[in-house]
């Protein structure tokens, strides 16, 4: 029988959407899911019975911890941290039981009408393992205690825990296949692995033996790629969990080999200039921006030596720890970038290291304080991989401190690395971790400037999702550049003028000023129907990565899906998901875009984006090896779920199909058999079957494609680097590569030509579908409908409507011949207006 938590109206006021509340953090759902309320009185209260977890030291949040492990934020207003507990009065205190009702804090609702951003006070799920939304209220009014959000339990078959039973230990020896050691990501994914079984585990290396469950103790061992270990286990299923270790590990966990790990690169140190306060640096996301510098410093976080007695202590460890985890979670939840995942993954598996967390323990038992002991844990293990030969290893040192400083806040009772800084603010920094950006309020910053880093660190790419224009590796100079001083950083020229005269000043503001106001006019008139300047329909629709962007997209004048990424299901987990959870994640994008076709792509993994439960053998070049539809053909029962998930998505008739990475003809019609064996399975009518352009192959031979499939959809992307033959993933060169070059273009005209030539659709899904330079190229080329990120949607549809198809034919006719894509850029915007 299903077992539901409700949680109840914490406040009387006017329920809403989460993704209506005018702030990102909980708008884009980065801490979990949930309901905001507009109150109407000045009292927050429980939603259920529950344990207080913490109430934030300006009393204006409290967490709790509900049945089952669930996990709850509830946040009075939006930035009243800013009044420093002013206009609040806390009523419980952590560590407390409360009843569903009970009063949590008083608040002055007048008050808080005048001083803070919006009276919308979230409450958030931040961590809901094994249990899933089924009900949820929203767009009405509530009084105290309405039910409000309704949660079920999972159900699933779970074994009763059981001790690992003494005996025989069993070993096996190992050659790790690796290409770059056991770091952070595939020694958490083992950890993960020797958790789900009873049997004491472990690796070791000359004489040293560390816990499979503990991922720094893992990467301390140094394992590098073609080292040899032992793998044993002692425990009532020992013989299985050795299987399980030692496939996982030998089978490479899709660890793709690279010519250089991205994370050691070092770019090319600016050029010099000789206009005074002029500092050029390398773009690592576009963008102009006005505003002051605001240097960061990395402040120390104090905590006390000794403790105020153990118990305290742990409890006070073991709730900071539960946060960090489910703001990890969440994010990770709510993350769809590949490369981000990977570190949120990384930091999750760290977190719940149990030799780091023992470490931790061991000093409060002799005293410490929580914070001490945990700063003191980190240290052991980062001085001990931070002294290993491989850089690449010695690196990950960095993410221990960001863990350091997560944790630490937590126990303090601050936001991680909670920086004010006034509007308007263009960071200055030495180096900046990813937590500490992710903490700043995005309305603050107008831009970011770091000394060090590179355009593919992982702070440049938070940067870039943030649509913050950033400079990176500027170098020393940048050191010189004081609190207060106003600045112009101008990304696309990769310079920041320090101090710029009146008319540098009256200049960079009347280019924001167009800028703005275009972005304006683009955004009020999204949602209208897409058309060139004749009136010829072109629609735009939206590259989809999870089920929580499909309406955001709707609402940002998205028609519908070109690109619905199915993969966010398959990547992170130890199992694939069943056809059910496929089939209610699918629903849930369809229910988010009402009345809008959709088109899904197949699952596109293997290469660079391994699965875990489907292990491969490491592959010289996983670009060109077993991936997206040559994986799914070699995996029939995934596919067959996958498509019978996709065609029980209601309304019939909305859902198109996708296949990814086709090179041939027969790859298309092994889809086709298992689609029409999926519809006479389930008695419904077939979807219509695409195909993805993603290899020069399938762009020559489009025409016999298109006889047989009932679309074609360009992934330009990958088409780029295969026609080019550089790696996207390779910092050298990731930077030359660009989809206007002739060579890519020309690949894109053949294949509409070989779409028309059988009446069939052609689109654009990659990258180049949203870039302003390359639409009227496109849209000269035969491209009939153009998917990108909703971010991009507003501009695009306004540049369409003031398109003339001749003129876009001829255009496209002419960038066919230039030399180079830099010319074929120079020519498009000399012909758009720039």
């Amino acid at each position: 029988m299903a077992t539901d938590l409700v949680l109840l109206a914490p406040m009387a006021g006017w329920a809403t959407p989460l993704a209506e509340v005018p702030d990102p953090v909980f708008a884009q759902a980065m801490l979990g899911e949930g309901v905001a309320i507009d109150p109407t009185e000045g009292m927050l209260h429980a939603p259920c019975d529950a344990e207080v977890l913490s109430v934030h030291a300006a009393r204006h949040a409290v967490t709790l911890r509900a049945a089952a492990g669930v996990e709850l934020l509830l946040h009075v207003g939006l930035e009243t941290v800013a009044l420093a507990g002013e206009g609040f009065e806390a009523l419980v205190a952590a560590g407390q039981r409360v009843a569903a009702g009970a009063p949590l804090l008083r608040f002055d609702l007048d008050r808080l009408a005048r001083r803070a951003r919006s009276l919308v006070s979230p409450m958030v799920i931040t961590e809901a393992t094994g249990w899933r939304i089924v009900g949820c209220v929203a767009s009405q009014a509530v009084a105290v205690g309405d039910p409000l959000i309704t949660l079920r339990a999972e159900t699933r078959a779970t074994a009763a825990p059981t001790a690992p039973a003494p005996g025989v230990e069993l070993t096996r020896r190992i050659v790790v296949p690796l290409p770059h050691g056991l770091h952070a990501r595939p020694a958490a994914r083992v950890a993960a692995c020797a958790r789900e079984f009873a049997a004491d585990t472990a690796l070791t290396r000359a004489g040293r033996r560390a816990s499979t469950r503990s991922p720094m103790a893992l990467m301390s061992l140094g394992l590098q790629q073609d080292d040899e270990a032992v793998l044993s286990a002692a425990g009532p299923d020992a013989a299985a969990a050795l299987e399980a270790l030692a496939q996982l590990i030998e089978g490479g966990m899709g660890e793709a080999a690279a010519v250089a790990p991205i994370e050691t690169h070092t770019p090319t140190a600016p050029a010099a200039t000789d206009v005074p306060g002029l500092l050029r640096g390398v773009a690592a996301a576009p963008g102009l921006a006005i505003g002051r510098a605001v240097r960061l410093s990395d402040r120390d976080l104090e905590v006390p030596t000794d403790g105020r007695g153990a118990a305290h202590e742990k409890a006070a460890l073991a709730s900071a720890l539960g946060q960090v985890r489910g703001a990890l979670e969440a994010a990770l939840a709510a993350e769809t970038d590949r490369v981000r995942r990977d570190i949120l993954a990384a930091h999750l598996g760290l977190l719940d290291d149990p030799e780091l967390a023992a470490e931790a323990r061991r000093r409060i038992a002799e005293g410490r304080s929580a914070g001490f002991a945990w700063r003191a844990a980190i240290g052991g293990f980062a001085e001990a991989i931070g002294a290993l030969a491989d850089r690449r290893m010695a690196e990950r040192v960095a993410d221990l401190r960001d863990l350091e400083r997560r944790v630490l806040a937590a126990i303090l009772g601050e936001d991680a690395g909670a920086t004010e800084v006034p509007p308007g603010a263009i960071l200055v920094a030495e180096d900046i971790l990813p937590s500490q950006l992710t903490a700043i309020a995005p309305s603050r910053l107008a831009g970011l400037c770091v000394s060090g880093g590179g355009p593919t660190s992982h702070v440049s790419i938070l940067a870039a999702a943030m649509g913050l224009p950033a400079l990176v590796a500027m170098g020393p100079a940048l050191g010189t550049v004081t609190d207060g001083t106003t600045v112009i950083l101008d990304a696309e020229a990769g310079t920041l003028q320090v101090a710029p005269d009146a008319q540098a000043l009256e200049a960079a503001q009347a280019k924001l000023a167009a800028r703005a106001q275009r972005h304006a006019a683009a955004r009020a008139a999204a949602r209208e129907t897409s058309r060139l300047a004749d009136g010829t329909p072109l629609p735009v629709l939206a590259n989809l990565g999870a089920a929580s962007e499909a309406a955001c997209a709707a609402e940002a004048g998205a028609e519908g899906s070109g690109l619905v990424r199915t993969e966010f299901l398959f990547l992170d987990r130890e199992r694939a998901p069943s056809e059910d959870e496929q089939a209610e994640c699918y629903q849930a994008i369809a229910d988010g875009m009402p009345d809008r076709p959709l088109v899904f792509r197949l699952l596109d993994i293997g290469g660079d984006k391994p699965a875990a439960y489907l292990p491969q053998p490491p592959e010289e070049n996983p670009a060109l090896g077993v991936r997206g539809v040559r994986l799914a053909l070699r995996h029939p029962d995934l596919l067959a779920a996958q498509l019978r998930a996709l065609l029980r998505v209601t309304p019939a008739g909305r859902v198109s199909i996708m296949a990814p990475m086709v090179s041939r003809l027969g790859e298309l019609r092994a889809v086709r058999a298992a689609l029409e064996a999926a519809t006479r399975d389930l008695g419904l009518p077939p979807a219509p079957l695409g195909v993805m352009i993603e290899t020069p192959a399938a762009a020559m031979t489009a025409d016999l494609l298109s006889a047989e499939a009932d679309f074609l959809s360009i992934g330009t992307n990958d088409l780029s680097q295969y026609v080019l033959a550089m790696d996207r993933g390779h910092p050298d060169l990731a930077g030359e590569i660009d989809a206007l070059e002739p060579a890519v273009l020309r690949l894109i005209a053949h294949t509409c030509d070989g779409g028309r030539a059988q009446g069939r659709e052609v689109s654009v899904c990659g990258a180049l579908a949203g870039d302003p330079v390359a639409i009227p190229i496109l849209i000269g080329l035969g491209v009939g409908k153009l998917s990108m990120p909703p971010a991009a949607i507003a501009e695009a549809k306004a540049l369409i409507r003031t398109l003339d198809p001749g003129a876009c034919r001829a255009l496209a006719a002419r960038a066919l011949d230039q030399p180079s894509a830099a010319a074929v850029r120079a020519l498009a915007a000399a012909q758009v207006g720039g």
